[in-house]
């Protein structure tokens, strides 16, 4: 018993206690909680409202009004933003969802993606101005962490209109691609839709979010889901809120004449992907992309306009300085008689 004791002193003493630093930095973020915006960019009618509400399982959306055909001629692309705190097993989650009604619904959609660019502009621009204030012990985060943008299922891939808003959007925001509606497609034309879209977004050049690489000594487990979510992009995903019966079992999904589609199963579509890839494994690398990357490189800008500014007063202040201490013209020294005081 002597000896045990003992032994246990000198663990004791060889032990510090640093050890302990990750339930400490754990505790204290489960007391402050957690914030993620998700962004969902597309046209009406891709159920970008229905997935949303599936993903998080909660309604976001049970006022909204849905728009006849002659009232969305004449509307435009607005902003307009949900939060709701969700709680899972004592931690604490303020979800904000952007969702963008408008776009891509008119004739013309000339830079009809401008009001999505500027709304996520200004989200890093009230950031800046937090953190260069005086309090910046409660700042809040909205800058937007992901957007989801919708691509359609019918045509040939990528249309213009999606094109030139990723190529806005991309160095802004981290933009997880969408094939909206998969059940309207067969398993070939999925994966033929695909192969299609990431040929088009390279071609283009347009960056969507990379999935960080995996440590050399990560399980293989994990590394095989890692490159299982690589190559489901674009996500090809099914939405429902509506609870479905079948073979004495209960799951969301949607019934069809010809049968059932579920919209957690792996067969039937991505949405188990998406949702683990968005709330399980990948949120945190998220929100750490928006702030090294494309916060980093919004501020580095916003210093460099700063710092140019300065310069430029600087110079036009040096410029005004010299004028006023630039010496008279020599024709004014010229000695003139008529002011000489001997006459």
């Amino acid at each position: 018993m002597s000896r045990l004791l003992s032994s246990l002193q000198d663990m004791d003493r060889e032990y510090v206690g640093f050890a302990t630093l990750p339930n400490q930095v754990h505790r204290k973020s489960v007391k402050k909680g957690f914030a993620f915006t998700l962004m969902v960019a597309g046209e009406s009618g891709l159920g970008k409202s229905t997935l949303v509400n599936s993903l998080y399982l909660t309604d976001l959306y049970n006022n909204r009004k849905v728009l006849n055909a002659e009232e969305r001629i004449v509307q435009t692309v607005f902003i307009t933003k949900h939060t709701v705190g969700i709680e899972e097993k004592g931690v604490r989650l303020r979800l904000s969802i952007v969702d963008t009604p408008g776009f891509g619904d008119a004739v013309n959609n000339t830079e009809s993606w401008k009001e999505i660019e500027d709304y996520i502009d200004q989200q890093f621009e009230q950031y800046f101005r937090d953190e260069s204030g005086l309090n910046r012990k409660n700042i809040q985060d909205n800058r937007v962490h992901c957007c989801l943008y919708f691509i359609s299922p019918f045509g040939h891939g990528l249309r213009p209109l999606d094109v030139e808003c990723m190529r806005a959007l991309h160095d802004k925001v981290n933009i997880v691609p969408v094939l909206a509606k998969a059940d309207s497609l067969t398993p070939t034309e999925v994966r033929r839709k695909k192969m299609k879209i990431r040929e088009e977004m390279e071609k283009f050049g347009i960056n969507i979010y990379q999935f960080p690489d995996c440590d050399f000594d990560e399980d293989e487990e994990f590394k095989q889901q890692e490159q299982l979510l690589k190559d489901s992009i674009p996500f090809a995903v099914i939405g429902s809120n509506i609870q479905v019966e079948s073979k004495g079992r209960k799951f969301r999904g949607r019934l069809y004449p010809w049968g059932v589609v579920e919209v957690e199963d792996p067969a039937h579509s991505d949405f188990l992907l998406l949702r683990n890839m968005l709330v399980k494994t990948h949120m945190q690398d998220l929100k750490d992309v928006t702030r090294e990357t494309h916060y980093e490189n919004y501020r580095a800008q916003c210093i460099q306009n700063m710092t140019r500014m300065v310069v430029q007063e600087r110079k036009r202040r040096g410029r005004n300085v010299t004028t006023s201490l630039k010496p008279a013209p020599f024709s004014s020294l010229v000695y003139q008689p008529s002011r000489s005081p001997w006459r």
